[in-house]
Formats: structure tokens, C-alpha cells, sequence
């Protein structure tokens, strides 16, 4: 967006103000061989001020917000958070306009919806041209990515054992040849996103026979509809437990329409001080996808646990909880 949002206005105001007082008391304290020139304004308002961390309206995003927010309180800086915002479509505007600070995101559909001509798809790759994709994307506000994470959850289609059998399907490049006679089940944005609908055309000339929008992140409503049959295949994250509980086969993805996808945190870096940058790069150094996995089954399966409660034993795990 052109322009920062009165909110935004409003956060500076009180930050600097915040930042004058902590400038003062921290030269009370040092006596008078400190320099009080020695941080410059914009490093005490960062520094002072508390930051919104968001998440898009699936369990694992969620997960890992409540991540995010625990290691940067644990780490002494304000965070609260702001949960199930909606599509990337839909948090990144919140990221521009100032309403949220810090977003997980996946690294390749980052790039893809920044710029949808961006041909990277290995995960140095991607990381590299983000920076760029995001600064052509959104000129008048500073947004940026941190450290990736080992973890990855890319977007894959599945269908189940006995669809695989019934058309001997190992990968999508078999499911194209039979593609007119299957629905395929998604969250809607998937028929405009490069990775989707256009993608499936373009790199496989698979146009399905019907396409049902099912918007719970391949959560139990796109498993029901899979296992009842009401689509043969489904948009189903491969960090999601219900995969191997329901012997489900991920077709195999030969031409890379669904390219790398590290979690790594898009942050508005006008708002996120570099202390609260090297907290979020300390929980992208230890986050797995093993760990996503099990955070998904203990929040998504039978447990049902709150997404906080996950986060922060996590945290504790890792010794990043204080």
C-alpha cells in the first residue's frame, strides 16, 4: 500500500516515545562516560517498541505464530497475536498496512504470489530472489523475509490407495493422463495461484473435470470428501498427520510445479527490531519438519491440544522458552 495506516502512525508515535524514555533511563544508569548519540533514534524505537504476529487460518500456521510470539516474549520482547487472518492475499495487506508485524510463511508460494513469473524453484534460489520479488512488490513499504528453517510443508496432490490403484497413479504427470475424469478438492485461491489450477495446465496439461473449494487448509473437511470419494484429489499439505493415518499416496511432482516451501518469517522490518529479528532467526535454526509433523498431529489429532500449549512446549524443548 502507498501509504503507513494510522495505526501504524499511532504505534511510531507511542514507540518513540517509549525509545526517548528508555534512551534517558539507560544514560541515568551508564553515568557520564556514556554517548548519548550512541543508538540512533530509529535503533531505540525498534528496540523499545511490542510487535503483532499473525497467522493465516490453518493449525500450523497458527502453531507456528504462537511460536514466534512465545521466544520473542520469552527473549524480553512485547509480542501478542493476532490468529487465522485469512489467505496470503489477505495477511500480506496486513503486514503492508501495519495491523500485524511478523507472518510464517512458506518461501516458494511467497515468491510465486510476490511475483508470479519468478522461475526459481530450488530453495536457495527462492530465498535469494525474495528480497527483490518483495521490494517490486510492495515499493513504498519495507517488507522483508529472515532466515529460512530446515522445515518444509509444500502443497501436494493426494488421492487416496485405491484411486492411486484404480488409475495407477504415482505421480501427476499419471494423473493428467486421466485428468478430465477426476474433481479435484482445494482451498478456492488454488484455481488463480500459479501452483494451482494454471500450474497443473501449463506444466502437465491436466485440467480436471471439476474442481470443488473446499477452504479448510486440507483439513478434515477435504479428508472427508477424499475418502468419501466426492473428489479423487485433494490440495493437502505433506506436514498434515491424516496423510499417513489414512495410507493416502502424494503423487510425486516430476516437473516442480509445487516448488520449495521453507518456513521462514515475512516481517515488516520498519516495525521488528533487529532483537527481535535474531530471536525469530534463532527459532528458524532449530525448527524442523519433523516437528511440524508432530506439532501437527499433538494440535490437529486426537489430542487436540491448543496451538499456545504446543508452542510453548516446543519452546521449552528447544531451551528457547526463557
Amino acid at each position: 500500500m502507498k501509504n503507513l495506516s494510522a495505526r501504524r502512525a499511532g504505534r511510531r508515535a507511542l514507540m518513540g516515545l517509549a525509545g526517548g524514555l528508555t534512551a534517558a533511563l539507560a544514560l541515568t544508569a551508564c553515568g557520564a562516560n556514556s554517548d548519548p548519540q550512541g543508538q540512533s533514534e530509529e535503533t531505540a524505537t525498534q528496540a523499545s517498541g511490542s510487535v503483532v504476529v499473525g497467522s493465516a487460518d490453518f493449525a500450523e500456521s497458527q502453531i507456528i505464530a504462537e511460536i514466534y510470539a512465545g521466544a520473542l516474549n520469552a527473549a524480553g520482547v512485547e509480542a501478542t497475536t493476532k490468529l487465522n487472518i485469512g489467505s496470503r492475499e489477505i495477511y500480506y495487506s496486513a503486514v503492508e498496512d501495519g495491523s500485524i508485524d511478523i507472518i510464517p510463511d512458506y518461501s516458494g508460494n511467497l515468491l510465486l504470489f510476490a511475483d508470479p513469473d519468478a522461475t526459481a524453484e530450488s530453495a536457495e534460489d527462492i530465498v535469494a530472489a525474495l528480497p527483490e520479488a518483495l521490494t517490486a512488490k510492495s515499493p513504498d513499504v519495507k517488507l522483508g523475509v529472515l532466515e529460512p528453517s530446515k522445515a518444509e510443508d509444500k502443497d501436494a496432490l493426494v488421492v487416496t490407495a485405491a484411486t492411486a490403484e484404480r488409475y495407477n497413479l504415482k505421480s501427476i504427470a499419471d494423473l493428467a493422463e486421466v485428468c478430465g475424469e477426476i474433481t479435484i478438492g482445494a482451498p478456492s485461491t488454488f484455481q488463480e495461484r500459479a501452483y494451482g489450477l494454471p500450474g497443473l495446465k501449463a506444466k502437465y496439461n491436466c485440467e480436471p473435470g471439476g474442481f470443488e473449494a473446499i477452504n479448510d487448509g486440507g483439513g478434515d473437511i477435504t479428508l472427508q470428501a477424499l475418502l468419501n470419494d466426492d473428489v479423487q484429489a485433494a490440495d493437502i499439505y505433506t506436514t498434515t498427520p491424516s496423510i499417513a493415518d489414512n495410507d493416502l499416496v502424494v503423487l510425486e511432482d516430476p516437473e516442480n510445479n509445487f516448488i520449495a516451501q521453507q518456513v521462514l518469517p515475512l516481517i515488516n522490518t520498519e516495525t521488528v527490531s533487529e532483537e527481535a529479528q535474531k530471536v525469530l532467526n534463532e527459532v528458524s535454526a532449530q525448527l524442523t519438519t519433523e516437528d511440524l509433523l508432530a506439532l501437527n498431529r499433538e494440535v490437529s489429532g486426537d489430542e487436540k491440544r491448543n496451538p499456545a500449549d504446543a508452542a510453548a512446549d516446543w519452546l521449552a524443548e528447544k531451551g528457547l522458552a526463557g
